[in-house]
């Protein structure tokens, strides 16, 4: 069903029309519920970790699990040691902070950037569209992650340049998919009708536009949240992410590479941690896409 069909995103019906679809989709509301958890588990790391993810105690290094401890709370090392001593279980719950971090800001960056660049070019189209859009086409010609290693050798490893890395190169996807739909909705007779009236282009597009475009833009964000969050434990285990002694996964999987054969247990718990990460920000996505095509109201 399309716009000029009476498909509303703005409406509190739509939503609601929404809500249910997502609601039978078990699935998605599993990978929701498990996003939720471990979001709830990166706000409140300090109160759930046994231990403090920087404290070392060489005497107890690469413990396995279950192992006993001084340092931890519980006297026990639930998941292990790592090689200085400190308590895996409170590393990958820190861990989950910076990993969700990541995901979430860069795709606020890429939104803002993407959203914007596309609804210009589909907008205006002429000289706009061609200048951003050839723009978009040389980020696209780059592997990601080589333009990812470019740019943090360019500014230096940082959780705060993994921000700029990431939202550099993703906002072209985005403004092509905002883009695509603005040159359709443009051509609506509301828009017309909006035009005729004498309205800023700037309120037509953010008035009468861009709401008719959330639903591919939510399961953009939804779906590139994951792909941030790889991207993110790529340049960390590369050494260019974020930095020792600040838990994240990538660099606790870089920091077990050595002892892959000798204690496996070490790299295997934040594996897991993206795994079910990723996994579930992806059966999000697959139901929320779902869940917002139109054409499935019937």
């Amino acid at each position: 069903m399309s716009v000029a069909q009476g498909w509303n995103p703005g409406g509190t019906s739509f939503w609601k029309d929404v809500w249910l679809r997502l609601e039978k989709n078990k699935p998605a509301m599993f990978g929701l519920v498990v996003v939720i958890i471990f979001s709830a588990v990166a706000i409140i790391a300090p109160l759930l970790s046994p231990a403090d993810p920087l404290k070392t105690d060489l005497s107890n290094r690469l413990k396995p699990p279950g192992s006993p401890s001084e340092i931890c709370s519980n006297g026990v090392y639930i998941l292990g040691s790592d090689e200085f001593g400190r308590d895996i279980l409170s590393r990958i719950l820190f861990g989950a902070r910076v990993s969700l971090s990541v995901g979430i800001i860069s795709q606020v960056l890429v939104t803002a950037i993407g959203v914007t660049m596309g609804a210009l070019a589909g907008y205006y189209g002429g000289k706009v569209d061609m200048i951003i859009m050839r723009i978009a086409d040389i980020l696209f010609a780059f592997p990601d992650l080589l333009f990812y290693i470019g740019v943090m050798f360019a500014l230096g490893p940082s959780i705060y340049n993994v921000f700029i890395a990431l939202a550099l190169i993703g906002w072209a996807g985005m403004a092509r998919l905002v883009r695509s739909q603005v040159l359709y909705l443009r051509e609506m007779e509301y828009v017309e009708a909006a035009r005729a009236q004498g309205l800023s282009d700037a309120r037509i597009i953010l008035r009468h536009i861009l709401p008719n475009c959330m639903g591919p833009i939510i399961v953009s964000v939804t779906m590139g949240i994951p792909g941030a969050i790889l991207a993110e434990a790529s340049l960390s285990f590369l050494g260019l992410g974020v930095q020792p002694p600040t838990p994240s996964w990538g660099n606790m999987i870089y920091a077990a590479r050595s002892y892959m054969l000798t204690n496996p247990w070490y790299s295997v718990w934040p594996g897991i941690a993206i795994m079910i990460t990723v996994f579930s920000f992806n059966l999000l996505g697959d139901g929320l896409r779902d869940a917002l095509d139109p054409r499935l109201k019937r």
